[in-house]
């Protein structure tokens, strides 16, 4: 072989291999480039990436779960727990998300999920299959039910005693529907007078226009333990009778977003297993509360089993 050949080869040899090493840089660039691109992201979290920010409906009178503190910013046992799943819905968009604060009632809250108001409703709201079939809920995060809040003293001691009396109750609350559904039943023909927030509906009761007030027991021990503090240490107001409903409560988002669904019921699974769940519970329900009184209201054993449940890592 002569000269000329043999420098011919050794230069296509040169190349060959040069550019199988640019080959092999431009996959590991490309591969590199794949890992670090975020998936294509559709709905809620395609919205939240481009606007760099979640907005939150809460609630302004539903103590512990979502009401504001004496500086008017948005407290409470939800709303930490929502603030936790934003920095979920942070991490699987790769971005720092802020958060937008929007007063939502209980009349409109659900409007306000499934319009594309708010992306999260962090309140008091009770998940049941009427309203999946407009918006989504995460896990339960607490377990209540309807009860009637009286003047100490009353006569009305439970619902059977509430023939012919007044009934204050939060207008879009289940509540309302499971008043009406008893005294049709009861035959127990109530003058069921309908309030724009719990804080309105209490002030009925104060006022004597309302015998009692209607709606999700913990609800009426928040409103008692902030008028205990403003009347530094009594309240003239109990809860009485049985449960008249059952209400697990959940944080509302869009229906159909499976992407949004996955960040959720991970981030909830992950609060229970880690603790954070129990640990805010104590927060909100064990301790002191801004205002100075505590709730000192233990975990029901069926929120403790749903906890339970929801830490349990799957195989």
């Amino acid at each position: 072989m002569n000269f000329a050949c043999k420098a011919w080869r050794l230069a296509r040899g040169s190349a060959a291999t040069g550019l199988l090493a640019a080959s092999a840089v431009s996959i590991g660039i490309a591969s590199a480039h794949a890992q670090t691109e975020p998936a294509l992201l559709t709905g809620t979290l395609a919205k939240v990436r481009n606007s760099g920010a979640v907005t939150i409906g809460y609630r302004e009178s539903s103590i512990p779960f979502s009401y504001l503190n004496a500086r008017k910013e948005p407290i409470g046992y939800s709303i930490e727990l929502c603030k936790q799943l934003v920095d979920s819905i942070g991490d699987a968009v790769n971005k720092t998300l802020a958060i937008k604060w929007v007063p939502v009632t209980a009349a409109s809250r659900i409007d306000a999920v499934a319009n594309g108001q708010v992306d999260l409703e962090c309140g008091s709201t009770t998940s049941n299959v009427e309203r999946q079939k407009r918006v989504a809920f995460s896990p339960t995060i607490f377990v209540s039910g309807t009860k009637l809040l009286v003047k100490k003293g009353s006569p009305v001691q439970g619902y059977r005693d509430l023939v012919g009396k007044s009934v204050a109750v939060t207008a879009g609350t289940t509540n309302e529907k499971t008043m009406r559904e008893l005294s049709e039943r009861f035959k127990l023909n109530l003058n069921i007078v309908v309030s724009a927030d719990h804080a309105e509906s209490f002030a009925l009761v104060k006022a004597g226009k309302a015998d009692a007030f209607a709606t999700d027991d913990v609800l009426l021990y928040g409103l008692i333990a902030e008028d205990k503090a403003a009347a530094k240490g009594q309240s003239d107001y109990q809860v009485v009778g049985d449960f008249l409903s059952y209400d697990p409560y959940g944080v509302m988002y869009r229906k159909n977003d499976p992407q949004m669904a996955r960040v959720v019921n991970e981030s909830f699974e992950a609060l229970a297993q880690d603790g954070e769940i129990d640990r805010q519970y104590k927060r909100w329900f064990l301790r002191k509360l801004p205002s100075g009184i505590s709730l000192d209201l233990a975990m029901s054993p069926q929120l403790e089993t749903i906890l339970q449940t929801m830490a349990v890592k799957p195989e």
